[in-house]
């Protein structure tokens, strides 16, 4: 079976790593967009599948290629879901600099004095093999956990030193590559994705 060259509408080392591994199987040979030269849209929206739609699209104008695009982040119940789809810029959107160590730095503020640490890692996908496809292919994932109080673990990236896993008392920055595929939103975002794609065969 022949591969197809999808566009990740990213430039993430991680996440590259982290897609390429789970979508291997689909025979989906995946490259950041920033080797096309398409530079990042903005992400204006205040939902997950809006800008993970968006990003995808504008990947495909520019490359004239399927693309692939994610919009994740982590969601705090004591904070009203926030960051959510701020995430990634959230301590910078408060005046501070644009970093993860900022923003876990003003994650901890924010719960200061909280005992409801409950938090979610959220993901979502979307695929569509042309710039206006009518029917992209949409899939979410859902990772629950707790936000601790002190960073542990060297892997991984973001939020990971501070989401605390109960059941394996690590955080995601302790689990190693594999683990953390076969446990994380992503994963279980792309794992759903690879299913629709699976009972999509031929629209490829």
């Amino acid at each position: 079976m022949s591969s197809t060259r999808v566009v990740l509408a990213s430039d993430n080392a991680g996440k590259l790593a982290e897609f390429s591994a789970i979508l291997e199987p689909a025979n989906l040979v995946m490259h950041p967009q920033g080797h096309f030269g398409i530079t990042a849209v903005d992400e204006p929206h205040v939902t997950f599948v809006e800008n993970a739609l968006l990003k995808a699209r504008h990947a495909s104008r520019e490359s004239g290629m399927p693309a692939l695009a994610d919009d994740s982040g982590l969601c705090v119940s004591a904070l009203n879901d926030a960051p959510g789809v701020y995430s990634a810029r959230y301590a910078a959107l408060a005046g501070r600099e644009k970093s993860d160590a900022a923003n876990n730095a003003y994650l901890l503020e924010r719960l200061d004095g909280m005992t409801d640490r409950r938090a979610r890692y959220v993901a979502v996908l979307v695929f569509v093999r042309f710039a206006d496809d009518p029917l992209p292919i949409i899939a979410q994932g859902v990772w629950h956990g707790e936000i601790a109080t002190q960073g542990r673990g060297d892997n991984g990236f973001g939020y990971d030193p501070y989401f605390y896993l109960p059941e394996l008392d690590k955080t995601v920055a302790e689990l190693d590559p594999r683990q953390k595929n076969a446990l994380s939103h992503r994963g279980r975002a792309l794992r759903a994705l690879l299913e629709q794609l699976d009972a999509g065969k031929g629209r490829l």
